[in-house]
């Protein structure tokens, strides 16, 4: 494969770091009891959206592409702020908030594989890469509001949904789709299956502590023969 036909548009940067940040203000604007005010709500949101995009360059050794251009800061204060006014508007349909962070997930989960298979990395590398790329906005939001990690919890399945994400991916680059149409089906699979987990309930199972090891029968010693 050449590297050359991994270069990921700066657009599709921006709209990964706006809707981050866009959901990230939205979610901490749900929690008054807080008492956030606008700078905390903002760099929540930011934090959101640049979360993911760090943690893939520092595993890359990549000089963070959220400070090579005034665009991604403001892009993320933009988008904090306009999430944050339209908490209030929606503030009953949590359904716009988990749907917001499913395509956040996605478009991560694809530019992360995508930018780790440029670089050179195998393909379980690469894809271990898009998903802490596609979780870590989520990990670094809630660490800011001192939440349980929504990837540690039951019933979230983040993880999940972007390991099955960029494993379809690296799958469909190495039949030969183009770059485009694979990152398509990513954010799909990864969107769909974090939706679909929401509206069904579907969860791994609860980690459960072992009571009791069974006994193994001890054996009686063979006696020699003749005594």
């Amino acid at each position: 494969m050449n590297p050359s036909q991994f270069l990921i548009p700066l657009w599709a940067d921006l709209l990964a770091i706006g809707i981050g940040g866009m959901q990230g203000a939205m979610f901490a604007a749900q929690f008054r009891d807080r008492r956030l005010d606008i700078l905390g709500i903002a760099i929540i949101g930011i934090a959101s959206g640049f979360g993911g995009g760090l943690v893939r360059d520092l595993l890359l050794n990549q000089v963070p592409v959220a400070l090579q251009q005034n665009w991604y800061l403001l892009v993320a204060v933009g988008a904090a702020l306009v999430g944050m006014l339209l908490e209030r508007i929606f503030s009953r349909l949590g359904k716009v908030i988990t749907v917001l962070d499913a395509l956040t997930i996605g478009i991560y989960c694809a530019i992360g594989t995508t930018k780790a298979i440029s670089l050179g990395l195998p393909e379980v590398p690469a894809i271990f890469v898009g998903v802490i790329a596609a979780v870590g906005g989520s990990i670094l939001r809630d660490m800011l509001l001192n939440l349980p990690i929504a990837l540690m919890h039951v019933g979230s399945l983040y993880a999940v949904a972007a390991v099955l994400g960029a494993t379809s991916l690296v799958g469909l680059l190495s039949l030969g789709v183009p770059v485009f149409v694979a990152a398509a089906i990513c954010v799909a699979v990864t969107f769909g299956v974090r939706v679909l987990a929401v509206l069904f309930n579907w969860s791994l199972p609860e980690q459960r502590r072992i009571e009791q090891l069974p006994r193994i029968p001890r054996l009686r010693k063979l006696r020699p023969p003749g005594r």
